[in-house]
């Protein structure tokens, strides 16, 4: 699903991830399975890619990662948050 630019974030890498990656992340809560999820994801692929290394796609996929949806609320996806040196911003 996701391109080879694409970081696949975990409960178990995605604090330590975001903390050392100073740039703009654009962090996507997704499940496989849900279309709306699919659709949405060539698109924000193509926004990353064409963004020259300014915008960074990472996917949380959150039949995989339960807690990281709920420490961050997330009730719907997909669901996109923006985070900057490990802050959401």
């Amino acid at each position: 699903m996701a391109d080879s630019t694409t970081v696949q974030l975990t409960e178990e890498n995605f604090d330590a991830t975001l903390k050392q990656h100073s740039g703009l992340m654009m962090v996507d809560f997704w499940a496989e399975w849900w279309g709306p999820c699919k659709a949405i994801a060539p698109v924000l692929e193509d926004l990353a890619r064409e963004s020259a290394g300014r915008v960074t796609l990472a996917k949380v996929n959150v039949d995989e990662n339960h807690g990281l949806a709920g420490r961050y609320g997330i009730r719907s996806i997909p669901t996109i948050l923006f985070v900057k040196a490990g802050k959401v911003v």
